[in-house]
């Protein structure tokens, strides 16, 4: 996912360990998109949450 966050977005990541199974991200502090159950949100979303929250 992070490399298609730069890829779409020109930003660069940081991967930080969570919980097992946890998956959330964030921009400037600010929780975008987080794991529901077990399926991960689609890269769409993510990219479109992420491009958001930067805008």
């Amino acid at each position: 996912m992070a490399e298609s966050i730069k890829t779409h977005l020109g930003l660069e990541t940081t991967l930080t360990p969570g919980g097992r199974g946890e998956f959330t991200v964030w921009v400037n502090g600010k929780t975008v998109v987080t794991k529901q159950g077990d399926d991960f949100p689609p890269e769409d979303e993510i990219i479109s949450a992420v491009k958001e929250a930067i805008h």
